[in-house]
């Protein structure tokens, strides 16, 4: 999960640079910048054709080409993994138990998250680099004075007394009431009446500070959020990178998306691209006919999440049932895909018989128990499909089931949780993922991006 994200000033566009942080194993190749120029200008094209109402923006692979941010290259795939882990429990928490009997010292998200963008806070206008995350949902960032700590970060930290519209939150405003159903830990007030915040996250990452409002503006094309509301972070520790803070996209009143929603409407989308190309984030409109669509659940523990139904997983022509029982979520801050144990045992078995002694077996390695000697491209994969509740089928390709740990080396991209599956974005990587929660549905597209 964790990483180091270093994001350098885009003159190009004034809009958000997402971020995928997963490990690869071969060099950053030379690009001219004219070919990366096409590509973000071809997705703005497709904005202005099919999207007038909403607003879509460019999404890099860390170490494409045309990333503005390359990941560095000598972190440890294992820390990734490392972090994932620990992120994954602190979701079982949440989707497992009931929000009341939630330890505080659980939260909502893990500190280190997947994607970072571009946003600008208050007036003047001033830009941030922020992570994104669909399993979270109060947005954060580092604040001066910083009263206790702040890490280091990539941008100058925020200065509420250089902005004009910075105001901070009393008490009593109904924001600071629903800080725990946004973070998992009650609000706070000092001695001026003033609301405080508290994030805690399963790796021991945290932030505290002051509930806050300022102006947000996106692009220099979308008119300004007045008045939105962010925490303004006094003590920030743990693994944020040299990141600003995090935004979050979950479905709480108080997360990015949920403030957004009343101008762009109730649905976004993206599509997670590969190191050769360019995705998407997308808020607003949305073509509708492309998708296959399966619709959100209830969850009884954390409705925040976006929760929807695995029914099976196809292997070639072997049908593993997933349990009606076991709850099923998406997110975009999970790397790799977690199955309920007996499912991934089935799963796992099934494509070890299809592959067979066409190549050879390797070690294992970290979290991944089933490893091949070759690149993910050189073993050959089976079909793998996820069935969801509704008919809505999601085909994997190989290089979405398989992952190159290091070079001649890769494994099935795959792992086990109890009685729980997560469908992480090393899954979702090329497809149209669209979110629409005014229709209470997910929908998936082949071919989104490449």
């Amino acid at each position: 999960m964790g990483s180091v994200c270093r994001v350098v000033e885009m003159k190009l566009l004034q809009s958000f640079c997402f971020f995928l942080l997963l490990s690869v194993v071969s060099p950053l190749r030379e690009v001219p910048p004219s070919s990366c120029s096409a590509q973000i200008e071809a997705i703005i094209n497709l904005q202005l054709q099919h999207n007038s109402s909403g607003i879509r923006l460019p999404l890099h692979h860390p170490q494409s080409p045309c990333s503005p941010s390359p990941l560095s290259s000598d972190l440890p795939f294992s820390d990734i993994l490392h972090h994932d882990s620990t992120r994954v429990n602190s979701l079982l928490h949440r989707v497992t138990t009931s929000a009341a009997s939630i330890p505080l010292f659980k939260g909502t998200a893990l500190g280190t998250s997947n994607y970072v963008t571009r946003i600008n806070i208050g007036t003047p206008s001033k830009p941030y680099t922020v992570e994104i995350d669909t399993g979270s949902s109060l947005p954060w960032l580092q604040c001066l004075p910083c009263k206790r700590y702040c890490h280091r970060q990539l941008d100058p930290i925020f200065n509420p007394a250089a902005s004009s519209t910075y105001r901070t939150i009393p008490c009593s405003a109904a924001y600071c009431s629903a800080l725990l159903s946004a973070t998992l830990y009650p609000s706070g007030c000092d001695s001026s009446h003033t609301c405080t915040y508290e994030a805690g996250y399963g790796d021991g990452s945290l932030s505290f500070g002051y509930l806050s409002q300022d102006t947000l503006s996106l692009s220099r094309s979308v008119a300004a959020f007045p008045k939105f509301i962010f925490g303004c972070g006094q003590n920030n520790k743990g693994l944020y990178g040299e990141s600003a803070g995090i935004f979050g996209l979950a479905k709480n009143s108080i997360s990015l998306f949920s403030q957004i929603s009343p101008k762009f409407g109730s649905s976004f989308s993206y599509c997670l691209s590969s190191r050769s190309a360019t995705g998407y984030l997308s808020f607003g409109g949305y073509n509708p006919g492309k998708f296959v669509f399966t619709p959100m659940t209830k969850s009884s523990a954390d409705e925040s999440l976006y929760s929807l139904k695995l029914s099976s997983i196809a292997v070639e022509t072997q049908s593993i049932t997933v349990s009606e029982e076991s709850p099923s979520i998406i997110d975009s801050g999970t790397v790799i895909t977690r199955l309920p144990e007996e499912v991934y045992s089935a799963v796992r078995a099934a494509v070890v018989r299809a592959i067979g002694g066409k190549v050879a077996r390797a070690p294992a390695y970290s979290l991944f128990d089933t490893c091949y000697k070759g690149s993910a491209a050189e073993v050959p994969t089976p079909e793998v499909a996820f069935v969801f509740g509704g008919g809505a089928v999601l085909r994997l390709p190989g290089s979405n089931v398989m992952f190159d740990v290091h070079s001649g080396v890769s494994c099935l991209a795959f792992a086990a949780a109890k009685g729980v599956t997560i469908i992480g974005n090393w899954q979702q990587k090329t497809f149209d993922v669209v979110y629409d929660v005014g229709k209470g549905r997910i929908g998936f597209a082949g071919g989104g991006c490449g």
